[in-house]
């Protein structure tokens, strides 16, 4: 973007500001046969994803369906334009009510409160992805994914590329893995999908960037044994994730989605300590492994992310000063799997 602000000061700059869609969406939206669902549009990401692709279907000047379906009643997205269908994503019945989409993209997944709860994170995380491969087997089909599937990685290996084997750690990674394959035994029989493994979504509100200012803001130790990470820009995650529509392929297609720089969580604290005028507290030492994903071939079909990740670090750290709204959903930087 040409017009980046130096800094965001109201919620409503910031949801423009995520939902701006590119050119390149805007040209998307103008050849794409069909209509567009989205499944799990209640989330972090679903209501930017939603807003982008009807901000981007009204300036195509094609007429298309934005349908955004979720748990429970999504006002804000209504008042807005956007058609909102509440369901159950668990109960086949509900499903079978649902409009047939030519587009859809499927964001539910279930991962903070698994350890404990171990059974519907399975529901959630296989049988609903089965659901869908189901009832929209014509569809072009953009799911979900991330990179826990992967292996833990040393931060001098560049990260995981789309070819390496699965390696899940914890119930939570191997429920993902299970989703990624009930995807790709759909696409076995036709149907076309794109999987999007993401690390990690980040915005002001929400995020690792998010989570080490705030500790540092408050004065509580950053943890670096966890040492090394990979972040993109909301607002290019949902650009990325529309445009990976016309690329759903039958066998499917993976693919990482991330920033593409790896991140030092040690450097980020300090950076963070020299923006907001503190000194930050170290905690641990790293030990070279993380969830390291290389976005190159992402890289290759899309080209560099809109907003770079020194601005976004300096949006975070104006966001935090001023105490800006919080979503109160921490990532959890984890190796053990366990969330």
């Amino acid at each position: 973007m040409d017009d980046l602000p130096e800094i965001i000061t109201t919620t409503e700059q910031l949801e423009e500001l995520l939902s701006r869609p590119t050119k390149a969406l805007l040209t998307l939206m103008r050849n794409l046969p069909g209509d567009l669902m989205i499944l799990g549009a209640g989330g972090k990401i679903g209501p930017t994803l939603a807003r982008m692709a009807q901000r981007a279907v009204n300036a195509s000047g094609v007429a298309r369906r934005v349908i955004a379906v979720a748990r429970g009643p999504l006002p804000e997205l209504a008042a807005e334009g956007i058609e909102t269908v509440p369901c159950d994503l668990l109960d086949l019945e509900g499903f079978t009510r649902l409009p047939l989409a030519e587009n859809v993209v499927f964001l539910a997944g279930r991962k903070f409160g698994s350890t404990g709860n171990e059974p519907l994170t399975w529901m959630t995380n296989v049988i609903v992805p089965y659901h869908v491969a189901s009832v929209f087997r014509e569809a072009r089909i953009v799911a979900f994914s991330t990179g826990c599937v992967y292996p833990l990685v040393h931060v001098m290996t560049g990260g995981s590329v789309e070819s390496d084997p699965p390696a899940p750690i914890g119930e939570y990674a191997m429920s993902c893995l299970g989703r990624e394959r009930v995807f790709e035994h759909a696409s076995a029989l036709g149907a076309r999908v794109a999987l999007i493994r993401l690390n990690y979504a980040v915005e002001l509100r929400y995020g690792v960037l998010y989570d080490i200012a705030s500790r540092v803001y408050r004065g509580e130790p950053v943890d670096v044994t966890t040492g090394y990470v990979n972040v993109l820009w909301q607002g290019d995650v949902c650009d990325q994730t529309l445009r990976c529509l016309p690329h759903a392929s039958s066998p499917s297609m993976a693919l990482n989605v991330t920033g593409p720089e790896t991140l030092s969580v040690r450097w980020l604290a300090r950076r963070f300590g020299e923006l907001l005028g503190v000194e930050p507290i170290i905690q641990g030492e790293e030990n070279g492994f993380g969830y390291l994903s290389n976005a190159s071939r992402a890289n290759a079909l899309f080209g560099n992310p809109r907003v770079p990740v020194g601005k976004v670090i300096e949006w975070v750290a104006a966001w935090v000063r001023r105490g800006g709204e919080s979503l109160a959903k921490p990532t959890h930087l984890v190796q053990d799997g366990r969330y």
